[in-house]
């Protein structure tokens, strides 16, 4: 799925201005994750409670009113003069730049409602243990965000509406894909759950993962916001923009672990384990090999189309983001528990943690000087450190591994 990232990046380095486009992108696709995030868990909260007609039902309704109220803010930023100001303020941008940026948000706009019954629909398909079909579906909303880039490029359409139609059309045609995949394969569990599932239950176990995620997405603008405003910022915010993408693949691969936890329980927690152990080893190669061999000029300067200063820093701030997928490791485990127990609200605490570091380490870094590319991804590891700490000093649900696995098996 995250691929989808790597080629729109390339697709706006073919752009003439590709420094101003790629600055533009970040400022834009930032600023829509702010509210798109919160929706990062639904897939987990459509297995955790669809397991009976009711809660297929307040789920789905849980779902249609959180999308409304991630949609209304959104209009607001993107269509009022208050809005547009406000991007301005925050990303210390305006012109043609800020122009752009909002722009790109309101082709945005329906994504919210796509996006939330895209993921409603594999969460099930997750429960089903139909994960081959997910598969299928990214991929074939890969190829059709490549296809709708490819036929901009050659239209001479806009980078903006080039991007956002991209986004735009193959997320509606691969949520119409996961609702005809859900039809055919889905069945409710032989043993029904959650019969009298309330919306106050729904909103307490929704609530902390949807600022989790919303924390997650604010990490990068305001690493942006600081850099923004150096005067090489467009130049060190693409080679960022960049970076992060890519580092992503790794990230993402291992936060599908808690897709594990919730759809096989605790009774497959040592196993859950060594896989972990295993997958972050053979990611971890990998993200070395591009790292520290030719490997990494192909696929950023040939592949990606990135070049001159922007590929170097690109590849400097690589370096630094092969630490994540570890940290992240530890403290996707935790989240694993707790959400097997419905207890999540750590996780919105530890979120709220990182993105308080990152921000303090930012300010600190701008008001010496030091703020560059390099500092920049070190900023940003720093605060996955301190979400991870937070979770392992928490432990799941205030209690230890061994005391849950020995209630489970009781």
């Amino acid at each position: 799925m995250l691929l989808a990232r790597q080629f729109q990046n390339g697709t706006l380095a073919r752009y003439p201005d590709a420094v101003e486009e790629l600055a533009v992108f970040a400022f834009a696709s930032s600023t829509f994750m702010l509210f798109s995030a919160s929706l990062g868990f639904v897939p987990q909260m459509a297995n955790v409670f669809a397991r009976s007609h009711r809660g297929r039902s307040v789920c789905f309704r849980f779902l249609t009113i959180v999308c409304s109220l991630l949609t209304i803010p959104l209009a607001l930023l993107s269509l009022t003069f208050v809005g547009r100001s406000t991007v301005g303020w925050v990303f210390g941008i305006e012109g043609e730049v800020l122009s752009a940026v909002v722009r790109y948000l309101r082709y945005l706009l329906p994504l919210i409602y796509i996006q939330g019954l895209r993921q409603y629909y594999m969460g099930l398909l997750i429960q089903a243990k139909r994960t081959g079909y997910v598969t299928l579906l990214n991929v074939f909303h890969l190829v059709t965000v490549v296809l709708t880039l490819m036929a901009g490029l050659s239209l001479s359409w806009p980078a903006v509406k080039t991007l956002a139609l991209a986004q735009v059309f193959a997320g509606l045609s691969a949520a119409i894909l996961a609702y005809a995949f859900y039809l055919r394969f889905f069945r409710l569990p032989d043993v029904p759950e959650h019969q009298n599932l309330t919306y106050f239950e729904m909103l307490a176990f929704y609530w902390p993962v949807a600022v989790t995620s919303t924390m997650f997405a604010l990490s990068r603008p305001i690493i942006y916001s600081a850099v923004g405003r150096a005067p090489t910022g467009q130049a060190t915010i693409a080679s960022l923009k960049v970076s992060f993408d890519f580092a992503m693949i790794f990230h993402s691969a291992m936060n599908q672990f808690r897709h594990l936890f919730v759809t096989f329980g605790p009774a497959h927690l040592a196993g859950l384990r060594k896989l972990m152990i295993r997958v972050l080893t053979g990611l971890m190669f990998v993200m070395l090999l591009v790292v520290s061999t030719p490997v990494g000029g192909i696929v950023f300067g040939r592949l990606l189309h990135v070049e001159g200063e922007v590929l170097k820093m690109a590849r400097d701030v690589m370096w630094v983001l092969c630490l994540i997928p570890v940290v992240v490791t530890v403290r996707n485990y935790f989240h694993g528990l707790r959400l097997i127990r419905r207890r999540t609200g750590a996780m919105a605490i530890g979120a709220i943690c990182r993105n308080l570091s990152i921000l303090g380490l930012a300010v600190a870094a701008r008001s010496f000087g030091w703020l560059d590319h390099w500092t920049a991804g070190s900023i940003l590891v720093a605060g996955f450190v301190a979400e991870a700490m937070v979770m392992l000093l928490s432990g799941p649900n205030g209690s230890s591994l061994a005391e849950i696995v020995t209630d489970r098996q009781d």
